[in-house]
């Protein structure tokens, strides 16, 4: 078996690489093959059945491969299977990786020792032809400065703008016309596609002041060719971090050949439709005669900044749209499969709105008191954080506040996922959707529920310390709305066999495999 696999190899080798010859490269990889088999035969038995087995100079890579397809779970589950909830993992080649649940070891990377843990050169190597210097793919002066600029959109004027403009609008003349005549044709739609054009329709909006009109009112959809050119550019991109050697994938882009042919074509789609809309905004601002009417938008901010340089802001547009389209959108498309499985969740948010807008629609004032809402939306992301994972790297030698050590250049991943499912975080009722949880009586002796937080250390979902999202305030209310719009006149139910089970996967952001199939019911 070893022989015949060896010959496969071979032959896929050379059918790759048709120029080297035989005799130079056959003894050099045949000693080398040889020389693994052996280490695989005399390496130690692992240490729990539960934790996957080392192996010199491959680590656990055979065990990551083999669990590919749910390596978020597997991931969760070595951390949740640590009793500390931190899970050193043997990378190929002698390198190590940290994964932790521990809320003490996040504060330490996210906050205390903020300094020493960077995106680091691996992440922003390998994201760079997608995300470029965009403020998600660097550290230092320029996320400093992006961030800076951008903190100044999210003011409580800017987000009653957001909700009654931008979010009314999308929500009333597009989404709901559209669940109402898919409602009235009783076909079904993919709601995971449905929810992502419109988070992309309003990030474009508040971001840009640009309607892209990737929602339409009536069906069918049609897939403009930028949405299809981003998934792609984000899904390649991606999963670079999942070869076997970041030379695999080098080699790939350097001969243009299989996936990374397929990502420079996404990508050179995603930055001419980026280019677009600067020169569009630059032509507008050029022609408005009032400096003080500038800054409408996040766009007009960066660019009246002085930054003239056209890739420089094209980043910046990618990055915004990669937060404001994937992030909404999957916390929605899991919450609505969510209180689906939980119809009595489902019954007690429908009181609420209905509470909220029984003769008007909700606006702004409302969603921004729908605390029972609130706390259904934060228990739902704390099954499916729209980042599942995020991963930084040591800049110096450190050891963790469990007494993991990290040495220079380690990546070090904090895991939402795994930590929404870790009873010493959550209690042994973890496993239950408890939007109660969140919540306590208030104080002034009424029936009325008061919302109660958790420190973000132990619920990373929107980071925490420097990095803390920016726009958490913002798609809070988005959500709410939404919710509130779509429940108050329909049902969303999945249409899926009985006992069905969607996949969580993850590319920069967490999807459900396949879409999310769905009819839409009238609510009586």
């Amino acid at each position: 078996m070893i022989s015949s696999s060896f010959s496969t190899t071979m032959s896929c080798f050379f059918d790759l690489f048709p120029s080297l010859s035989h005799s130079v490269v056959f003894p050099s990889l045949f000693i080398a093959i040889s020389v693994v088999f052996f280490l695989f035969r005399s390496s130690p038995p692992p240490p729990s059945k539960n934790l996957p087995r080392v192996y010199p100079i491959f680590g656990s890579y055979f065990s990551f491969f083999a669990n590919l397809k749910r390596r978020i779970d597997w991931t969760a589950d070595l951390v949740r299977n640590s009793p500390s909830a931190t899970y050193v993992f043997h990378r190929p080649l002698g390198g190590r990786q940290v994964f932790t649940g521990n809320p003490a070891n996040v504060q330490h990377i996210l906050k205390t020792h903020f300094s020493n843990y960077e995106k680091g050169g691996v992440f922003k190597m390998t994201l760079r032809d997608v995300l470029g210097d965009g403020i998600f793919n660097i550290d230092g002066e320029s996320w400093k400065f992006q961030r800076q600029v951008a903190s100044h959109e999210f003011n409580t004027r800017s987000l009653r703008k957001f909700i009654e403009t931008v979010v009314d609008a999308e929500l009333n003349e597009r989404l709901l016309p559209l669940l109402a005549s898919v409602a009235k044709s009783g076909s079904v739609i993919d709601m995971q596609d449905i929810l992502q054009r419109f988070a992309f329709d309003n990030i474009c909006k508040i971001a840009f002041g640009y309607d892209a009109e990737y929602l339409s009112p009536s069906l069918p959809q049609p897939r403009a060719k930028f949405a299809e050119a981003f998934e792609d550019a984000m899904r390649i991109s991606s999963q670079r971090f999942r070869e076997f050697l970041p030379v695999i994938w080098r080699i790939k882009r350097f001969l243009k050949i299989g996936s990374e042919k397929r990502l420079r074509v996404a990508i050179s789609e995603v930055r001419e439709f980026a280019k677009k809309i600067v020169r569009e905004k630059k032509r507008e601002l050029s022609e408005k005669s009032s400096p003080e009417s500038t800054a409408d938008d996040l766009l007009s901010r960066f660019l009246s900044s002085g930054h003239s340089d056209e890739d420089f802001v094209i980043d910046i547009v990618i990055s915004f749209i990669l937060a404001g389209r994937d992030t909404t959108s999957a916390a929605l498309t899991w919450y609505f499969w969510l209180l689906h499985k939980n119809p009595e969740v489902d019954a007690k948010v429908q009181g609420e709105i209905m509470e909220k807008s029984d003769t008007h629609a909700v606006g702004y004032d409302d969603v921004k008191h729908m605390v029972y809402t609130h706390a259904s939306l934060c228990e739902s992301m704390r099954f499916y954080p729209p980042v599942p994972l995020d991963t930084k790297e040591a800049v110096s030698d450190d050891v963790l506040e469990d007494g993991t050590v990290v040495k220079k250049g380690m990546w070090v991943t904090y895991h939402p996922y795994a930590m929404g499912r870790l009873e010493q975080l959550w209690g042994k009722d973890w496993p239950e959707f408890r939007p109660e949880r969140w919540l306590r009586e208030a104080e002034d002796g009424s029936e009325k529920w008061a919302f109660v937080n958790r420190d973000a250390f132990t619920y990373p979902v929107f980071q925490a310390g420097p990095r803390v999202c920016l726009g958490k305030e913002m798609a809070f209310l988005q959500m709410k709305r939404v919710v509130a719009g779509v429940l108050r006149q329909f049902r969303v139910v999945p249409a899926v066999e009985e006992g069905a089970e969607p996949l969580f996967i993850s590319y920069l952001s967490s999807k459900m495999e396949g879409g999310f199939p769905v009819r839409i019911v009238v609510r009586e």
